[in-house]
């Protein structure tokens, strides 16, 4: 191929790729403008894009890639708001309730992103559910690493059972937030959801460390608690979880 054949294939590749996010974008705003939960037709995206349906379908295969594409961008959205939460500064309950009123916030300003994101069109298990997995997987690294610190030593069917742990709680937090967004009378306000959500994550974690032999003192920043490096008399708390 020559260059200059190179530098049409580059052109028209960038062209494509322009208009499948042009699509992308006008199918999350036609969602935006939408109640939530309902029914997004093609032709409703190919009028807001400024495109024709025939179009829309020369850049996906078909329309469960173009919902997996648009649950992609929203995913991608909400874990631009949410990783900068997930930091080491605070103690343990500061964190989870950062993390926690993030995506809380989040789901209260998009109800209608939050539910087309959690949307399995084609049954194979879509972004959410992937995205879901990943971040289970990092916390159960994290979780491991924080018991080598603070000198624990579980078991082998203990340290095993973190995985399936952390996968279910992310799937709880999820599914009350879900649950909360689409009752149509909203008995607890979103701060008094963000509060119990944080609650329950935090009895949880301290419960399980404490099984393991590790009280977590919840007024020390974890900073300070990874910072002992393993002398358990520095980091725990005297009296049980609060």
């Amino acid at each position: 191929m020559t260059a200059r054949a190179d530098g049409r294939q580059a052109r028209w590749d960038k062209h494509n790729e322009s208009r499948r996010q042009r699509i992308i974008d006008a199918a999350v705003e036609v969602i935006e403008e939408s109640e939530p939960g309902s029914d997004i037709q093609v032709q409703q995206i190919a009028a807001k894009a400024g495109l024709s349906r025939t179009v829309i379908y020369r850049h996906f295969d078909d329309r469960a890639d173009l919902d997996r594409a648009v649950q992609q961008r929203i995913l991608d959205d909400l874990w631009s708001e949410l990783l900068p939460a997930v930091t080491l500064n605070g103690t343990v309950p500061e964190i989870i309730r950062r993390i926690i009123g993030t995506y809380v916030r989040w789901a209260v300003a998009h109800p209608a992103l939050h539910l087309a994101a959690d949307h399995d069109s084609d049954g194979a298990g879509g972004p959410l559910e992937r995205r879901m997995e990943q971040l289970a997987d990092e916390i159960a690294g994290l979780l491991g690493l924080g018991v080598a610190v603070l000198g624990a030593e579980p078991s082998e069917e203990e340290a095993a059972s973190v995985d399936p742990l952390v996968f279910g709680l992310i799937g709880a937090v999820f599914g009350a937030v879900r649950r909360w967004l689409t009752r149509t009378e909203r008995q607890l306000s979103a701060e008094r959801l963000e509060q119990l959500i944080s609650d329950s994550v935090w009895y949880l974690i301290a419960g399980h460390a404490r099984s393991w032999g590790i009280t977590i003192d919840p007024d020390a920043p974890v900073q300070d608690l990874l910072g002992a490096g393993g002398d358990l008399a520095a980091v725990a708390a005297p009296t049980a979880v609060r």
